[in-house]
């Protein structure tokens, strides 16, 4: 059984995602994380979806009934299990959330003792425990050799201190009003302490979770709702962050959303006049635009492309001897204050880009012109090897002589074949995509 798909394990809960299946995975995950043993101590953390409670408690049972102690922050945001989990010297952190999926997902996320998501090649060895009977059976402990559990409540603080150190100290959030859409999740507390603790005037929206609200037409996968509070109550900025709040959306002051593209584009700018962007330049996915990669290469800036996910972009970074990266999706990395995508910590560079600019975002977050793009999700039957559909080849090869970047890929965790087309003309990608997407349907559809 495959557990892991492209960001953690991830399914419907109850379904997929059992309570039973939750505490085996947390048993093969704590065996494989004692094999490098510190403290003997896990991180929990979890969004705010009705069914973290069953899931956390099976983890919870699975951890300390391998001999681990367990400690438990409730509600909180995926890059603050990154952070604290190396900052409380943990052995491994775990996250339990399904991000912007509907609340009747949920899904679990494992960090090792730097905070750093899974390589492919650990998710791999923790399947290998999942399937394994026999080691489960042995690492069971008896006696004083089970572990414990217990709830913190004051974990959140440091989070907080680590994200307002993100802040320039120069300056403050005095005089900016900015509409907060916590999407009722996993950031709906921190969000707006941190932003009214730097001197903003915060309008929290979507900010009252109840276990069925999470994502419910609202956060980042739903800006417009934000767009109309903006403009509403004439705010500076709006900001949406999804469930787990790793990533975000931002709205300027005239109530338009900013593309991820965009926003990796003039944040890079910004850094590098600010003297905080390595030289080994920035990281973005396959996904990304082709207009970022020639708007940064006209400013020195070298993009060097990903596989899609924020793991993936981090790994790039690292071997690039990069500090900022993102995803157009809205999950961007800033390594000098996050270990994966943070959707507040970016929301505050944001912000310092801003006032320091002192400008306003609708004049400074589209730096330059986007491609045109298109992209379809497509329902399918069969996952047949991309090569060795016939005359696909072909038909891309085709398509790339008409000067169109194609990006065709299977969705990790369902049924669905993403498909991603850029090009100068509109006209010409439209007939393209017409015509891509009648090929794939007929040979991936019983």
């Amino acid at each position: 059984m495959k557990l892991f798909g492209t960001d953690g394990i991830r399914g419907k809960a109850g379904k997929f995602l059992t309570s039973s299946m939750a505490l085996r995975v947390a048993m093969s995950a704590g065996i494989f994380f004692k094999k490098n043993r510190r403290t003997g101590k896990i991180l929990l953390g979890k969004d705010t979806r009705l069914s973290g409670y069953m899931i956390e408690d099976a983890i919870v049972s699975g951890l300390t009934a391998i001999g681990y102690d367990v400690i438990q922050i409730g509600p909180m945001p995926t890059p603050a299990i990154a952070f604290l989990t190396e900052d409380m010297r943990c052995d491994a952190g775990i996250m339990i959330s399904a991000s912007h999926n509907h609340f009747s997902d949920n899904g679990i996320k494992f960090f090792d003792y730097r905070g750093n998501k899974l390589s492919s090649e650990v998710e791999q060895e923790i399947e290998r425990i999942y399937q394994n009977d026999e080691i489960i059976d042995l690492n069971q402990q008896i006696d004083n050799r089970i572990g414990s559990s217990k709830r913190i409540d004051d974990a959140i603080g440091r989070y907080i201190v680590q994200l307002k150190h993100s802040f320039p100290k120069r300056i403050t959030l005095k005089g900016i009003r900015i509409v907060l859409d916590t999407a009722n999740g996993a950031g709906y507390k921190v969000g707006p302490t941190v932003l009214e603790e730097l001197g903003a005037e915060v309008i929290t929206i979507h900010k009252n979770p109840n276990g069925r609200n999470i994502n419910d037409n609202c956060g980042a996968l739903y800006p417009n709702n934000l767009a109309k509070e903006v403009k509403k109550f004439r705010a500076d900025l709006g900001v949406a962050l999804d469930g787990d709040a790793d990533r975000l959306v931002v709205v300027d002051e005239k109530g338009d959303s900013i593309n991820g593209d965009h926003l990796i584009g003039a944040l890079a700018k910004y850094l590098k006049n600010e003297n905080c962007l390595n030289k080994g330049g920035v990281v973005a996915t396959v996904m990304s635009n082709q207009g970022l990669e020639e708007f940064l290469n006209r400013d020195g800036i070298k993009l060097h492309r990903s596989d899609v996910g924020d793991k993936n972009v981090l790994q790039i970074m690292q071997k690039k001897n990069c500090n900022f990266g993102g995803e157009q999706s809205g999950h961007i990395i800033m390594s000098d204050y996050a270990k994966t995508g943070d959707g507040l910590a970016t929301a505050l560079q944001v912000l310092a880009y801003i006032i320091s600019s002192k400008k306003k975002a609708s004049q400074i977050l589209r730096p330059f012109k986007l491609y045109p793009q298109l992209q379809a999700n497509l329902k399918i039957s069969n996952k047949i090897p991309l090569n060795k559909i016939k005359g696909l080849k072909k038909l891309i090869k085709e398509i790339e002589a008409k000067g169109i970047r194609q990006l065709i890929r299977y969705s990790g965790t369902e049924n669905l074949l993403r498909v991603l087309i850029e090009g100068k003309d509109i006209r010409v990608l439209e007939t393209v995509m017409e015509n891509l997407e009648y090929f794939l349907k007929k040979r991936l559809n019983d």
